[in-house]
């Protein structure tokens, strides 16, 4: 047997013997470091995740309150609502949509190809040759919500495409102004 006792365990009377320095400066550098993770960890993310709110905020009210056509395409479940399949290729999109208790309206305009203005009254259910030369068929009034003049150079013709509620209308008009790549306006509307 060697000469050293094992550690007995102090009494509960008995004095604790010092902490060296090197094992108090350990402890409290974790102790510090604790801290900071238990509170600064949920602070920065409370910090991160209000901003992102914040900006999803602004980014809706922006959209939201907007009074006319804003650029950019609808988005695929307003496509789908209104039953607006704007073609590919396709520019120069831009939509507004307006709602209250008894009609819904979308209002799109794009510039497609030929080709374009023939899938997306196809894909409407009507025909090319159901346009009608010179003929606005949109509204007044949805002419002065969207800002549309709907006058100008070009050939000009447009449709009523009617179903059955709760299916939407859609008034088409199309501008042959640039030939190969046709203007067009439409205002879809259903009633809830």
């Amino acid at each position: 047997m060697s000469g050293e006792s094992p550690q007995q365990p102090s009494l509960p009377g008995e004095p604790r013997p010092a902490e060296d320095r090197r094992h108090m400066i350990r402890r409290r550098a974790l102790t510090l470091l604790i801290i900071v993770l238990l509170i600064g960890v949920p602070a920065g993310y409370l910090m991160i995740s209000a901003n992102q709110s914040r900006a999803s905020g602004k980014d809706k009210e922006a959209k939201y309150s907007a009074t006319g056509l804003t650029e950019g395409w609808p988005s695929k479940v307003q496509r789908r609502l209104y039953q607006v399949p704007v073609p590919h290729p396709a520019w120069w999109v831009a939509s507004y949509e307006t709602n209250n208790w008894k009609t819904s309206r979308l209002y799109v305009e794009f510039e497609t190809t030929d080709a374009g203005l023939s899938a997306f009254l196809t894909s409407l259910g009507v025909q090319q040759s159901e346009l009608r030369r010179d003929d606005i068929t949109i509204s007044e009034r949805d002419r002065d919500v969207s800002g549309w003049t709907l006058a100008g150079p070009g050939t000009w013709s447009g449709l009523v495409h009617q179903q059955k509620d709760p299916a939407p209308t859609h008034d088409v008009v199309v501008n042959h102004d640039k030939p190969g790549y046709p203007r067009v306006y439409v205002v879809s509307r259903t009633v809830p």
